[in-house]
C-alpha cells in the first residue's frame, strides 16, 4: 500500500473529470486560479491576484491537462499567448454557463490537522454566472463527519468584507 504522503494529488483527476462533464453536457468550462510567480497568464488581466481562464475547445488550442501543469494557448485582445498554470494553482473549475463546479483549498497554505472523525474533502459549489471581471469564486473548505454529512454550520463573523475558512469540530 503506497504512503499517503508519497501519492498522487487527486487535483488533477478532479480538474479533468469536471472538465469532461463541462464539455460532455455543452457547458464553457472556466477555471479560477490563483496567480503567483510559478503561473504563466497575461499579468494585465489579474485582478487581485486571481485570474479566470476560459478553457473550452473553442477558446483554447493545443489543452493539456497534466498532473503538474495546465497548459494552451489562447488569444488575449486578439494575440495568441501560452499559458502555463501549476494544477496546485488551480483554484476552482466550474462551467459557466450554471456555476456548477468544484472548489479546491490553497495546496500552498499548513495542511489542516484533521481528527480521525472528520475528513477534509473539495465541495461541489453552486457558483453564479458572472461577467468575466467579476470575482466568480468563493471558496469553502468543507468538513464532514465519517457518515459523510457535515456538521452543523456556527453563525459567521459580522464584519470584513471577505469571508474566512473556519474549521468546525
Amino acid at each position: 500500500m503506497m504512503d499517503s504522503h508519497a501519492s498522487t494529488s487527486t487535483r488533477p483527476y478532479l480538474i479533468r473529470a469536471m472538465y469532461e462533464w463541462c464539455t460532455d453536457n455543452g457547458y464553457t468550462p472556466y477555471v479560477a486560479v490563483q496567480v503567483d510567480d510559478s503561473v504563466q497568464v497575461p499579468v494585465e488581466y489579474v485582478k487581485d491576484g486571481e485570474i479566470v481562464l476560459n478553457v473550452s475547445m473553442d477558446a483554447t488550442s493545443s489543452l493539456k491537462l497534466g498532473n503538474e501543469f495546465v497548459e494552451f494557448r489562447a488569444r488575449f485582445a486578439g494575440v495568441a499567448r501560452d499559458i502555463v498554470v501549476p494544477v496546485n494553482r488551480v483554484m476552482a473549475i466550474y462551467a459557466r454557463e450554471n456555476g456548477q463546479g468544484m472548489a479546491f483549498p490553497p495546496e500552498d497554505q499548513p495542511q489542516v490537522d484533521v481528527s480521525a472523525e472528520m475528513s477534509v474533502v473539495p465541495e461541489v459549489v453552486d457558483l453564479p454566472e458572472v461577467e468575466s471581471q467579476e470575482r466568480p469564486v468563493h471558496l469553502t473548505m468543507v468538513e464532514r463527519n465519517d457518515d459523510g454529512s457535515v456538521p452543523p454550520e456556527s453563525p459567521r463573523p459580522s464584519g470584513g468584507a471577505r469571508p474566512s475558512l473556519k474549521r468546525v469540530k
